[in-house]
């Protein structure tokens, strides 16, 4: 199986030791070859590096390094938006309004066979595409 990665999943990987029990259980225990980015996340990476930029440029480099490093973890493996994903997109926000990044991760996620990994349910739920929110998920128990 194979999945398309939201931002926020990326980014609670990204807290290392701080981040989620379930979802790093979930994360840890998926061959990294079927995870997969769309774009649509490396853009949203980079608005929240732009905005960090104004008021903490170190803060803004320090998500510069990890952004170059997420592009280098997914090479070969980051998704466009494409007609396909384009057509499907139309045709899921004619069902009900949708955040328009919500809804084209879902539009490719249905478009490519994949489950959408986000803590976002809410927004994509009843579209059409598989998803998974690994926030959801039963806590691994402690290994000691």
């Amino acid at each position: 199986m194979s999945y398309l990665i939201d931002t926020n999943i990326v980014s609670e990987i990204r807290k290392g030791e701080r981040c989620d029990p379930r979802v790093a259980a979930w994360w840890a225990g998926i061959d990294g070859t079927d995870l997969h980015l769309s774009v649509l996340v490396l853009g949203e990476i980079r608005k929240g590096i732009e905005r960090a930029r104004r008021t903490d440029p170190i803060r803004a480099e320090v998500f510069e390094r990890w952004l170059a490093a997420v592009e280098e973890h997914f090479a070969g493996r980051i998704l466009p938006i494409d007609r396909r994903v384009a057509d499907e997109w139309g045709r899921m926000i004619a069902i009900r309004p949708v955040p328009t990044v919500d809804a084209l991760l879902a539009a490719s996620a249905k478009v490519h066979g994949m489950t959408l990994v986000t803590r976002n349910l809410r927004d994509v739920a009843d579209l059409g595409a598989s998803v998974l929110d690994p926030f959801d998920l039963p806590t691994p128990p402690e290994s000691g």
